[in-house]
């Protein structure tokens, strides 16, 4: 199991995607993770997904994809005992999370001035839409909203069918990834300084999607040449795409002469290495849609399975493009075990498989031992380590602070 942060403990108040998926990987390395709800409501997620049993347990299959190995409290933030709990909470915590609309928790009086007052260690992450200032920090935001303002959607897609949004929530997730890696800098940084340091941090769904796209913005800021939309192509190099084979596509990145050159060959095509269109990078550019015309006459002799094997023996990076399904019973996949399934999980009735982190380490592989929590599973528990009574926690739970 991953120690990386162990004796960390993050109170996670977020809701549906970005927020859960941040502390999510916390928890993967080694973090406590304390998710603190609304009673009787909880995470929004845990009424969404695909099966509708499962959202009317408040256990729906989008709360379930990234909430393993969290502990779950509920607590009402609006009453003055919930509050006075959730400040009790925070002096044992290293890191809150929360995805609120810029200035919600300081309404609420629990926002980072006040908390830092009380646990002066404190690492505090806001994510939200836009940030926690601008003109547009108070506007509501989910993820299609910033994909589209973000410039992504208008690069997705090709001339007839563009723009259009990704096919799973990429800025919910980028935005996500962005917090996590800001936290755990966070506690590094921490580590070294002063007793008593923390940190607020301010994380925009917005910002982290832009710089998220990389070349496609360098071309623009630096190059002074804005994007267009090509489908599967790559810009930067040909032939590099999706082509139509026998059966399915396939994803061939040919980018290097070498890699070019071995293609040709593995195709029978030589004739195409000293072709005078395609004899170098800037030809093959220029002439891309010859050239693919070329290949797939070629790629039309067998399937995409079959070129993709005899690609990559050759050399050349080859892949196909598979449904979701296919993708999870691919032998890498399984081999390096993405997949972890937990066995008749309580509030669900049946076995729970999710997916971890996208890494390995020599000092732990990233894992969570737990499955997903029912709602408020564990307030009790939670409650005792304060110091409450059962008495008191009876009180909690008949006044619905819990």
């Amino acid at each position: 199991m991953a120690p990386h942060l162990n004796n960390i403990r993050v109170l996670d108040l977020t809701n549906v995607l970005a927020g859960p998926f941040c502390a999510y990987q916390l928890a993967l390395a080694g973090a406590e993770v304390i998710k603190v709800e609304r009673p009787g409501e909880g995470d929004l997620a845990r009424r969404l997904g695909a099966d509708p049993e499962l959202s009317d347990r408040r256990m729906g299959s989008s709360f379930l994809a990234q909430n393993a190995g969290k502990k779950s409290v509920t607590l009402d933030f609006k009453s003055d005992l919930g509050k006075k709990v959730f400040c009790n909470l925070v002096a044992t915590a290293d890191v809150v999370v929360e995805n609120f609309r810029p200035g919600v928790m300081d309404r609420l009086g629990l926002g980072y001035e006040a908390l830092k007052e009380i646990r002066p260690e404190l690492i505090y992450c806001a994510i939200s839409g836009f940030g926690q200032n601008g003109p547009a920090s108070g506007n509501p935001a989910y993820d299609q909203i910033v994909q589209g303002l973000s410039g992504a959607m208008d690069v997705t897609g090709d001339e007839n069918s563009g723009p259009l949004r990704s096919g799973f929530p990429v800025a919910d997730t980028i935005g996500g990834l962005t917090a996590a890696f800001a936290i755990t800098a966070a506690l590094l940084r921490r580590a070294g300084a002063e007793p008593g340091t923390g940190e607020f941090i301010d994380v925009s769904m917005l910002e982290s999607m832009m710089a998220a796209m990389g070349w496609v913005v360098s071309n623009h800021l630096i190059a002074g040449k804005p994007p267009g939309r090509i489908g599967n192509d790559n810009f930067t190099a040909s032939p590099s795409g999706a082509f139509a084979t026998a059966k399915g596509l396939l994803n061939i990145a040919a980018n290097q002469q070498g890699q070019f050159d071995a293609l040709c060959c593995t195709l029978d095509r030589p004739d195409l290495i000293m072709d005078q269109r395609f004899d170098d990078r800037s030809k093959r550019l220029a002439n891309r849609e010859a050239l693919r015309a070329e290949l797939e006459a070629a790629l039309a002799s067998r399937s995409a399975a079959d070129w993709e094997q005899a690609l990559n023996q050759a050399g050349v990076p080859a892949g196909r493009v598979l449904p979701l399904p296919e993708a999870f019973e691919q032998p890498q996949i399984k081999a390096r075990g993405l997949v972890r399934t937990y066995e008749n999980v309580d509030g669900v009735g049946r076995d729970v498989s999710v997916v971890g982190a996208g890494f390995k380490s020599s000092a732990g592989d990233p894992a969570v031992d737990t499955p997903p929590p029912v709602l408020g599973a564990d307030t009790e528990e939670i409650l005792r380590t304060l110091g409450y009574s059962a008495e008191d926690i009876a009180k909690m739970r008949a006044n619905g602070v819990i």
